[in-house]
């Protein structure tokens, strides 16, 4: 599992550096796709096929479910690292993600996110005012 933040820039070609520890995680390819909290997600080919399996199982008929399809599966694109560990993202996601300036990328369960430096800052602040749900600080204490 990748975990830790870093923090890049976001170049001129909109290429972000995919951090050294991270890139064995996504060595064979990724998929890059709207996240929740205006974020980016970065999942391995592995985890993605599940996710599309996961996918094709939501009920056709249920609006909830096909907007959420919609949302997650259409931004999706199939990436590669460069040979520097960059990775080019779509305008799009670019846009969507407000990908400019500074950028963190942060590990996560199954995953990495790509975050506009200003939103994950206002997150944390927003996370550290909350008080944690009893079920997390149960699973975390045992």
């Amino acid at each position: 599992m990748p975990y830790g933040e870093y923090q890049y820039s976001v170049d001129d070609k909109g290429r972000v550096i995919i951090p050294p520890s991270f890139r064995e995680f996504v060595e064979d390819g990724m998929v890059v796709t709207r996240g929740m909290e205006g974020c980016l997600y970065v999942f391995p080919l592995n985890s993605w096929q599940r996710i599309e399996q996961h996918l094709t199982e939501l009920p056709l008929v249920d609006p909830a479910s096909q907007k959420f399809i919609r949302f997650f599966y259409s931004g999706a694109a199939k990436l590669k690292t460069d040979s520097a560990g960059r990775v080019t993202v779509p305008p799009t996601l670019r846009q969507f993600a407000a990908l400019e300036g500074n950028v963190m990328v942060i590990g996560a369960p199954n995953r990495l996110e790509i975050w506009n430096e200003e939103r994950w800052n206002d997150n944390l602040t927003e996370v550290m005012g909350e008080v944690p749900a009893p079920e997390l600080l149960r699973t975390l204490a045992a």
